[in-house]
């Protein structure tokens, strides 16, 4: 009798050993590197249902522009302009940098920033001429085009989708989503899709680390020179 549970035990143990090694054959290794885009849609996905984002942290703006820079947050590495101008807003002071750095694309692939341009009435005027007013991050892109986005809109950091081959479809044949609505209908203009708002993207990559401000020449060596 001892000398079967002996047995079985040891055929036990040569078993869970083989498909031990099975698993971990099957197992694909951990990259050692993730890109600041990886990196930004893991975090997005993560926040997925937060009402403020003060629960992350307490150095941005609890709005659209601090959850995108929150995202790719990164020591030495910062999405905001060194200067601001006079009524520039976050997102259009970000798109600057973008143009700038030469980072802005046509065509939206995971971990890019997305932009859109009158989801609200700024100036309060009843129409259309605010310009870049939300921005959010590409989660995925869809095989039949559909980008699923994440960003932080209503109170809420939320998903949503647009088309740009359908950009004023709300669903297809099938009943499927192509673009969710981004901003409401009121008193002077119709209802807005995403897909009708997008203006652009940009990818976010090495190029937006902090340039490091000139060193001042010391007193002496600035002396010296006079002479």
């Amino acid at each position: 009798m001892h000398r079967g549970v002996w047995l079985g035990a040891v055929v036990g143990m040569l078993l869970w050993g083989g498909e031990a090694e099975a698993v971990r054959r099957s197992t694909p290794k951990r990259q050692t590197t993730v890109s600041l885009a990886e990196r930004a849609v893991w975090r997005a996905k993560a926040w997925v249902g937060l009402s403020s984002l003060r629960t992350v942290s307490t150095t941005v703006n609890d709005d659209c522009s601090g959850f995108t820079q929150l995202a790719y947050r990164k020591p030495g590495l910062s999405l905001m302009p060194a200067v601001t101008f006079p009524g520039e807003n976050g997102v259009k002071a970000i798109y600057r940098k973008a143009v700038d750095l030469g980072t802005v694309r046509e065509t939206p692939r995971a971990g890019d920033m997305v932009f859109f341009r009158d989801t609200h009435d700024r100036n309060k005027d009843g129409k259309l001429n605010d310009g870049l007013t939300h921005i959010g991050i590409v989660e995925r892109v869809s095989e039949d085009g559909t980008v699923t986005f994440v960003h932080k809109a209503g109170g809420l950091v939320k998903r949503g989708r647009f088309n740009l081959s359908h950009p004023d479809e709300r669903k297809d044949e099938q009943g499927r989503v192509l673009n969710d609505w981004l901003r409401r209908r009121d008193k002077r203009n119709r209802g807005y899709l995403a897909g009708e708002l997008v203006a652009g993207f940009a990818s976010v990559d090495d190029r937006w680390a902090d340039t490091p401000a000139p060193k001042r020449a010391s007193t002496k060596l600035a002396s010296a020179k006079r002479r």
